[in-house]
């Protein structure tokens, strides 16, 4: 099995015995990477630190939790509907 297989399958893991958590570290993460690759695509020469501090706070204190439970609503809402339109409902009803 490669690395990046087992990776995914530890991450995987992780997301099914502490769903919150690894979806928070996930979110701020991922906010990380696209702060850097921001910064550094606008040409800013050094890197903001404080800035990226922020959106890994922003993204594991609210964007990883507040998607998290958004989705619990979701699914407590939709229970038991698992056609197409509903998904398709359920999977756009949080962009704008």
């Amino acid at each position: 099995m490669s690395i990046a297989k087992k990776g995914f399958q530890q991450y995987l893991q992780q997301l099914q015995q502490h769903p919150l958590r690894t979806k928070a570290l996930t979110a701020g993460v991922l906010s990380a990477i696209s702060d850097v690759v921001s910064q550094k695509l606008s040409g800013i020469q050094k890197l903001q630190i404080r800035r990226l501090l922020l959106k890994v706070l922003f993204g594991c204190a609210y964007l990883g939790p507040f998607g998290h439970f958004y989705h619990l609503l979701l699914d407590k809402l939709f229970k038991g509907k698992k056609d197409t339109t509903t998904v398709a409902k359920k999977d756009d009803s949080g962009s704008t």
